[in-house]
């Protein structure tokens, strides 16, 4: 509930070759932990522990391109490993 928007990009990984990364925008005077944010996903079905964000990093808002879409691009370039 605390989470306005996020978007999961893949980063490098040694041993897996890569592995998830979350961008999370929380909502006004909202925050969650890592550990909630994984309590959370958990709960809701359909993830095991293995396909939780290794990361999750906090931004402003998930950029978008000028068709209202998430832009993943931009954060691949933002957080690249």
């Amino acid at each position: 509930p605390a989470v306005a928007e996020a978007a999961v990009i893949g980063i490098p990984d040694e041993k897996w070759s890569e592995r998830p990364l979350a961008c999370i925008a929380f909502k006004r005077d909202a925050s969650a932990t890592p550990a909630e944010l994984n309590e959370h996903l958990l709960g809701v079905g359909g993830f095991a522990k293995w396909q939780l964000p290794d990361r999750y990093e906090v931004i402003d808002a998930v950029p978008r391109t000028s068709t209202g879409k998430f832009w993943k691009l931009k954060l691949r370039e933002q957080f690249p490993r």
